[in-house]
């Protein structure tokens, strides 16, 4: 990691607010390997050794959120022993990161990257009830008894009966049809195998929100770091869309 202001150091440490861990160093009560800190120092958090009155501080690591464009035929796990290439190689930074949920490799759009649990936790957790929203793309154009078992659930190869879903045509596209598929759960190749149940092949999955945070301005293989009022409005409950669909902001996303 690189070096950060010691105060941040310390009151990510939960010694209390920059301006009480700035009394702290003031008073010499702070060292760095050792030799006693002034303001204005700063302290690689993973190589120097902190400590206040002595005791070494557990030193918390700057928390980190990341929106990318995951490509179609990049994984999203971080770590694989699949020679293809991963979400977490095109992101040129050294902290650690995960992906939060995944998108399957032929699937593309929204990936969060974080070493933040507790939103992890927020985002991946039923309970919460974040929302998911992606535009999917089926070989053929669904008439309404199917668009109807997709939004009531239906049940998987595995006995899963999917919880009830959002799901309208948005455009018609050749003999197939563009649809917006709202989720509020992820389970693995959900949305492929609904398809297959209903007679629906899917063709292409973006996935283009995740709660509030929308994939807007990103390219394939881009990323970019969060807003504070972004991470904030995560980690909060999640608000409810309005009940006419039709009103949901459009993706700018070329077909």
């Amino acid at each position: 990691m690189s070096l950060e202001r010691l105060q941040k150091i310390l009151a990510q440490a939960g010694l209390g607010s920059r301006r009480y861990c700035e009394t702290l160093i003031i008073q010499g009560r702070v060292t760095i390997n050792g030799i006693t800190a002034t303001i204005g120092m700063q302290a690689d958090p993973v190589k120097d050794k902190v400590a206040v009155d002595g005791t070494q501080i557990k030193i918390q690591p700057s928390l980190i959120y990341i929106a990318m464009y995951k490509p179609r035929g990049v994984l999203s796990t971080i770590n694989s022993r699949d020679p293809r290439s991963t979400a977490r190689q095109l992101i040129d930074i050294p902290d650690r990161i995960y992906s939060i949920g995944r998108l399957d490799v032929d699937s593309e759009g929204l990936l969060l990257l974080t070493n933040d649990g507790d939103l992890t936790n927020r985002l991946t957790h039923p309970r919460f009830g974040h929302e998911k929203e992606y535009r999917v793309l089926v070989a053929r154009q669904p008439d309404k008894e199917q668009l109807d078992k997709w939004r009531r659930g239906v049940v998987l190869p595995d006995g899963y009966r999917t919880r009830a879903a959002k799901v309208r045509v948005e455009s018609l596209f050749g003999k197939g049809a563009w649809l917006r598929v709202i989720l509020q759960e992820g389970r693995k190749r959900q949305i492929r195998e609904t398809g297959s149940i209903l007679g629906l092949p899917v063709v292409r999955i973006i996935r283009i929100r995740i709660g509030n945070l929308y994939l807007e301005g990103l390219k394939p293989g881009k990323w970019r770091y969060l807003t504070e009022y972004e991470v904030k409005t995560l980690k909060e409950q999640p608000d409810r869309l309005p009940k006419n669909t039709d009103n949901l902001r459009k993706s700018r996303i070329k077909t």
